[in-house]
């Protein structure tokens, strides 16, 4: 049996055997994951064989040619020690600096373990992203903040949902999003003020309970009505978000609810970091795709 690591791109069928590995380590993720994202950027999955086994994978997701992002990073445990994932995760990095224009910035969120081995990689700390989980009672949904008007987001034109995601994410994602808000197990709501587009957000369906992501919002308000909202679909059960620790008001909105911290990962960037309305930015959409 050949000891060297070969790094190649991976079939659709194996990214449903990289979300299982991402569930058993705790990821969680949702029920539609694996198809959404290979819809996204079917070359960014990439797998590490020994020996024609599948030892390890991840995600090199490039949007356009001016941001990537890099995620899903998993070993097998039983290959783990090795320098396997050192070459694994080497290998990522140079394949997607090469499907990027010079000069464009990756963004990752590892978990807090591996910041260190990712600084000597390049990658210089932003801030923390926090995974909070929520028990959600039954009952009905809290009234909005008497301003706004929450709407199924597929009411809104996608350019002016493109143009509000474009203030919170590093690119452009059209075919992300087009599926993202309508996928299966999930509700998707846009806040409107005035007839305009004032924040947006996403739950779906996981292995254990709802995640919300993206949760976007020009303040507050806007973000509770719309957590109010998302929150409902998970009556009965827990309910996770993703709060950077960058926007003061998100940690706010998670004081102002029993929430409880469960996770959290370190989001760094590669090159210069993103210009983006980070006060908008109440939960991230995922910690595999940014």
């Amino acid at each position: 049996m050949t000891t060297e690591l070969v790094i190649r791109n991976m079939v659709r069928s194996e990214v449903d055997g990289l979300v299982d590995w991402a569930a058993h380590e705790g990821w969680n993720p949702g029920l539609h994951d694996a198809e959404l994202f290979w819809r996204t950027d079917p070359d960014a999955f990439v797998a590490a064989d020994l020996g024609g086994e599948l030892v390890g994978a991840g995600a090199i997701t490039a949007y356009g040619g001016g941001f990537g992002f890099m995620g899903f990073f998993i070993v097998r445990p039983e290959f783990r020690g090795r320098g396997l994932g050192n070459t694994l995760w080497h290998a990522r990095r140079e394949r997607l600096l090469g499907r990027l224009d010079l000069g464009a910035s990756i963004g990752m969120d590892g978990v807090f373990a591996m910041q260190d081995y990712y600084a000597r990689g390049g990658f210089v700390f932003s801030h923390r992203d926090i995974r909070f989980r929520a028990e959600i009672p039954n009952g009905p949904p809290s009234s909005g903040d008497g301003v706004g008007k929450v709407v199924p987001l597929v009411e809104v034109p996608l350019d002016e949902l493109l143009a509000y995601d474009r203030t919170c994410f590093p690119a452009p994602r059209p075919v992300f999003l087009q599926g993202w808000i309508s996928q299966p197990d999930a509700l998707a709501l846009g806040y409107l003020r005035g007839g305009q587009l004032s924040g947006y957000g996403v739950v779906r369906r996981c292995g254990e309970g709802c995640k919300v992501g993206p949760l976007f919002a020009d303040d507050t308000p806007a973000a509770m009505t719309l957590y109010a909202q998302l929150s409902r679909f998970a009556a009965g059960g827990p309910l996770f978000l993703d709060v950077p620790e960058n926007n003061p008001a998100a940690l706010d909105l998670v004081r102002q609810h029993p929430m409880t911290e469960v996770f959290g990962c370190a989001r760094m960037y590669l090159g210069p970091p993103p210009d983006l309305a980070h006060e908008r930015v109440f939960g991230v959409t995922t910690f595999e795709l940014g």
